[in-house]
């Protein structure tokens, strides 16, 4: 009896120290920090009161205003380093449903836009990576599909991709949503792989990503005139029947 005792002891000491090790392990890949993750040390604040890099505003977005104004193709070229000594200057952490974001990064690889930032939960830091993957299509429609979501070293993408759709369905289904607004079809394409037409409004122009190309820190888009848009689908319908 005593031997039967001990053996059943055994197995459960056995069976938890399995489960304390798996557990050890789980915890340590999520607390994982990607060797490729270097965000630009936090912006000083500016006593000048500057918010906005000139790289934003002088490089980026002058350029792009005054080609749409001239009507005319041209070239954007965004370089990832830049980029993210720009968006430093931004007000880090920021907050949202219990969850301090902070030290975020841009990377661009061939194909591949990658997203990655520090998210502190509870006290425990973990560095979440997002990977696209845009596409377009034969139509000219983009999609910009998500093609892995990680928190330190593990692979969490399908468990997102499902978390994510469940909300912009529920979303769609509880508020008035103009299925026509830039905002809504980069949603629907994140969250739902909606491909949509990439044509922009700047005050009374109107803009079409032709094509772009990622190479290693770099993100090079061609932009064309377009008249107004009209949109891929009807409000409210998708485009994959969902």
């Amino acid at each position: 009896m005593d031997k039967r005792k001990k053996s059943r002891r055994r197995k459960i000491l056995l069976w938890l120290g399995v489960d304390l090790f798996i557990a050890a392990v789980v915890f340590a890949l999520l607390l994982h920090k990607p060797s490729r993750y270097h965000p630009p040390a936090p912006a000083r604040t500016d006593p000048n009161g500057q918010e906005v890099d000139p790289y934003l505003h002088r490089d980026l977005w002058s350029k792009f205003y005054n080609g749409a104004q001239r009507q005319r193709p041209f070239e954007m070229v965004v370089l990832d380093k830049a980029l993210n000594q720009a968006i430093a200057l931004s007000r880090w952490p920021q907050e949202s449903s219990g969850v301090t974001l902070s030290a975020p990064e841009v990377i661009f690889s061939p194909g591949r836009i990658v997203l990655m930032g520090t998210a502190k939960i509870e006290g425990a830091d973990f560095v979440m990576t997002v990977e696209f993957g845009p596409q377009m299509d034969d139509q000219g429609n983009l999609n910009l599909l998500v093609e892995k979501v990680k928190v330190g070293a593990m692979n969490i993408t399908p468990l997102a991709k499902m978390v994510a759709k469940k909300m912009y369905r529920e979303r769609l289904e509880t508020a008035a949503v103009d299925m026509q607004d830039i905002r809504t079809k980069l949603a629907a394409s994140l969250f739902n792989e909606e491909p949509f037409e990439p044509v922009l409004k700047v005050e009374d122009k109107w803009v079409r990503l032709k094509s772009f190309d990622l190479t290693d820190g770099q993100f090079t888009a061609q932009i064309v005139p377009a008249p107004p848009s009209r949109g891929t689908v009807p409000p409210g319908r998708s485009p994959r029947g969902n």
